[in-house]
């Protein structure tokens, strides 16, 4: 199994508009981030978690032409906004798999009820094929089972999800003991570390650090990285040796 992080930038990206602040204005590539998402390849399947606003971008990075699926974690712009550019996915294969708590679904309806219409459809508009995600109920996509992990986006109950021994954290700032042992010596765990300073919805460093800790991968990936965590290869180099930042485009191979 290949992961490739897509983006691992929180929701105003990195370099963040009109900033100047020392790290939006690094050369270094691995301070540019898109907004977060991974691509998760095996065998003949390609499936991503999250559809940002930098969607399109992101698949001609890394030249994919096909598309199985898409999970989403939550509703929130910065993991959505791209859905409308799965439509050159959806006129090579047909209607789109896509996966997501009933809260989330109902949100995307909302805001894209063109995808979503069962009459009178918009000459073009792309369409999908919906799949509700209940926490306590794994599910198969492609060959591979997936199980939810319901964590807490400040209060809002959101979803990641362990494939195999990788399991893909983001938004988080509390999980449950009992959703820890879903996910308790994952070989690679991929989960949110926004900054130093704390926040009311998301991990700061030392929070995202203890719960690696408590939750002892073989190894551990940061995203969902802002600007005010600092640059790339400081902070690099003050974390434990498991431990690493990740960067958009670092491909993983499992």
């Amino acid at each position: 199994m290949k992961v490739t992080f897509l983006g691992t930038g929180t929701s105003q990206g990195i370099p963040v508009i009109g900033s100047e602040h020392p790290v939006c204005l690094s050369t270094n590539t691995k301070d540019k981030r898109l907004r977060s998402s991974v691509l998760i390849s095996w065998d003949k399947y390609n499936y991503v978690i999250d559809c940002g606003p930098d969607f399109r971008q992101q698949m001609l990075s890394n030249n994919i032409t096909k598309l199985d699926g898409i999970l989403f974690t939550h509703e929130h712009a910065d993991h959505t906004a791209g859905i409308d550019d799965i439509r050159p996915f959806f006129f090579r294969q047909g209607d789109i798999p896509i996966y997501a708590h009933e809260r989330v679904l109902s949100s995307l309806k909302k805001r894209f009820d063109y995808i979503f219409a069962d009459e009178h459809r918009y000459p073009g508009a792309p369409a999908v094929q919906i799949n509700e995600v209940k926490n306590n109920n794994p599910f198969t996509i492609g060959n591979e089972v997936i199980t939810p992990v319901e964590v807490l986006h400040n209060r809002l109950e959101i979803f990641g999800y362990r494939i195999q021994n990788f399991t893909y954290l983001t938004d988080v700032k509390t999980i449950s003991d009992v959703e820890i042992e879903k996910i308790k010596h994952s070989n690679v765990l991929v989960i949110n570390a926004l900054r130093e300073e704390p926040h009311h919805s998301h991990l700061n460093l030392v929070e995202a650090l203890a719960l690696v800790e408590k939750i002892k991968p073989h190894k551990a990936y940061f995203t969902h990285i802002s600007h005010l965590l600092g640059f790339h290869e400081e902070v690099e180099k003050k974390l434990p040796k498991n431990v690493h930042l990740a960067y958009d485009n670092l491909v993983l191979e499992l």
